[in-house]
Formats: structure tokens, C-alpha cells, sequence
């Protein structure tokens, strides 16, 4: 078990917020992100996340919750956030690759099994001195509150039966964003970048031919209705999600809402990767029992996808690289720190 490493964090969360006053001002903050209704990450992480940071306040700490793009739509849970719409917003790197290019290490294919371990090594590079927080969070004004890196993504087809790597050709597959679209097309696929609330439709329509996507997800969006072929065991890349709060609010907030936060932060955080990486097997079984037909690569195919890995994490790296963004000295942050989790 891997959540147990977790605890390593805590005094990152918790670095430069003085000592306790002792006082707590009254606060009730907007909690705002674009899941369903259900989904396992509102449900294993966000509402525990409110409810143990009120707890720890003596309930001078409050919140409103918005769910499924109440406030608005998830490309733009940043900017709700930096502006202040949201005091506590979700956000999904991939999305916004533009504003967020280096969080995309997750994304990258391969490089990990389950979810505690990639959450881990994650956090390790966003919170405290990590060159995340340093590079990516503090330049948009903004500190990581929670987090989970999802379990490995895997290639779903609506219609074409999966039987080798080559199926992937042609197809228009949904990606999160710009590491998974490299992988997509070193396949010979066609990559669509595209949010998760927007699948279901887009797939009915034939506007997609498949996705990459985590097994938890495809249940928590009711996809297994409309998707017939898949894969197991593979890492097809992942996706951090994250809650956020602005450098502007939380300065606001007292050096015992702080440690409040930051601590139900980290809990909510193991909570969440512990309970997504138990879950995995079930979910398998969940979407065999819908009818969705899960097959494993072996052989050349074996062969295609770690050559197609390798690729795209060098090319990924060297590309951040030309635009001065530290690409290189990322990918070997998060590699060290899946090493040494």
C-alpha cells in the first residue's frame, strides 16, 4: 500500500503558515468544479475535503458546492478561480495546457501503475519548493489545495473491435491534452481534445470513434452504454486533477484556516488515490458486465506501445524545452519521484 508515503507531504502543505492565532474568522467559501452528480473524486475526496475542514474550524468554516459546471464550464475553472468566482476551483491541467503545459507530465504514457503511486510522486513536485508549484501553480497565482492522479488511462472503442494497437488507426480518439495526443497519433489515430462532460454526446453522435480514458470515469459518466471494446493493463498516459485556490484568497484566510485546509488537503488526497486504486478490479468487472469486451496487447504490439512511450515523453519534453519551460527537468523530477516513492 502506497498511501502510507503520503504522510511525507504534509509538512510541504503546511510550509510558511506561521503560528496558530488561536482565532478563527468566520468564512464561507464557493467550492466550484465540473464532475457529475457521483463521480468518485467529489465523492472520496471534495465533500470529505469540506466536511473535515469545517470540522477542524469548529464549523466557522462553511461552504457552498457547485457541481457539474454550475459556475461555469471546466476549461475555465482557472480563470473562475483566479478571479475569484470560485474561492476553490477544479481544474483539470490537461484542459488548459496553454496556462498549465508542465502538469501535463501526468499525461505522459507508462510511466506508472496505479493511482497512490503517480498521486505521490505528483505532489511531491506541486506543493512546497516543487518545481510544479514553483514553475506552473505560482506563476497563475494560484496553490494546490488537493489532488489525484487518476489510474492509468486505457483505449475505449464505441463500435471497433480493439484486437491490436494497428485498430487504433483512423479512429478519432478523445484526449485530455497535448502529451496524449502525441500518443494517439504515433498509433496512426486521429486525436480529438476534448472534456469529459462533453463524451457522452460526442460519442452518440459519431463525433468520436473512441477515447482514452480511466475505468473509474467511464462509469462515472455512464459511458459503458455506448462503448463496446477496451483495453486492460495498459498506461495509455493520465490526468492530474487538482482543486486550486488564488495566492489573493487564501493570503486572506487565517494561519488556522490555513493549516485547516492544508491538512484535510493531504487527508482528502490519500483518501481519494486509496480508494480509486481499491476500486480498479471492480470496475474492470463493472464494465465486463455491461458488455464491454476487454482485451490485452502482447507480442509487437507489446513492442509498438513502449517504443510509442519513450517517443512521446522525449518529444514532450524536448518540445516545453524550445519554448523555455523546463520540460526536461520535469519529466526527470517526476520520474525521480516515482523511483524514490
Amino acid at each position: 500500500m502506497k498511501v502510507k508515503h503520503l504522510a511525507r507531504v504534509v509538512p510541504l502543505a503546511l510550509i510558511a503558515l506561521g503560528a496558530s492565532s488561536g482565532v478563527v474568522a468566520k468564512e464561507k467559501l464557493r467550492v466550484a468544479d465540473s464532475l457529475p452528480a457521483g463521480h468518485y473524486f467529489s465523492e472520496y475526496a471534495t465533500k470529505y475535503w469540506m466536511e473535515e475542514v469545517t470540522k477542524a474550524t469548529n464549523g466557522e468554516v462553511t461552504f457552498e458546492y457547485y457541481p457539474a459546471e454550475q459556475l461555469g464550464k471546466a476549461k475555465d475553472m482557472l480563470a473562475l478561480t483566479q478571479s475569484g468566482v470560485a474561492d476553490v476551483g477544479y481544474v483539470v491541467p490537461s484542459y488548459i495546457s496553454d496556462k498549465m503545459p508542465l502538469s501535463s507530465v501526468a499525461e505522459l504514457p507508462g510511466s506508472f501503475a496505479d493511482a497512490c503511486s503517480a498521486t505521490l510522486a505528483y505532489l511531491k513536485l506541486a506543493q512546497g519548493d516543487g518545481i510544479l508549484a514553483q514553475k506552473e501553480f505560482a506563476p497563475n497565482g494560484v496553490r494546490l489545495m488537493f489532488a489525484l492522479v487518476v489510474p492509468p488511462y486505457q483505449a475505449f472503442s464505441a463500435k471497433k473491435p480493439l484486437e491490436s494497437i494497428s485498430d487504433l488507426k483512423g479512429l478519432k480518439i478523445r484526449t485530455a491534452g497535448a502529451a496524449m495526443e502525441a500518443t494517439v497519433r504515433s498509433f496512426g489515430g486521429v486525436p480529438v481534445r476534448m472534456a469529459a462532460p462533453e463524451l457522452y454526446e460526442s460519442l452518440s453522435r459519431g463525433t468520436l470513434d473512441g477515447m482514452l480514458f480511466p475505468y473509474a470515469s467511464m462509469i462515472s459518466y455512464d459511458l459503458p452504454v455506448i462503448t463496446k471494446y477496451g483495453t486492460t493493463g495498459e498506461n495509455f498516459g493520465s490526468a492530474a486533477l487538482t482543486y486550486i485556490i488564488s495566492e489573493a484568497r487564501w493570503k486572506k484566510l487565517s494561519p488556522d484556516v490555513q493549516k485547516a485546509m492544508a491538512e484535510a488537503g493531504v487527508k482528502a488526497t490519500q483518501r481519494a488515490c486509496r480508494m480509486t486504486d481499491e476500486e480498479t478490479e471492480s470496475n474492470i468487472e463493472k464494465l465486463r458486465s455491461k458488455g464491454v469486451k476487454l482485451v490485452t496487447f502482447s507480442g509487437d504490439d507489446r513492442q509498438a506501445i513502449d517504443k510509442s512511450r519513450a517517443d512521446v515523453s522525449k518529444q514532450w519534453a524536448k518540445a516545453l524545452d524550445e519554448r523555455g519551460k523546463p520540460g526536461t527537468e520535469v519529466l526527470k523530477s517526476f520520474e525521480a519521484a516515482l523511483a524514490n516513492k
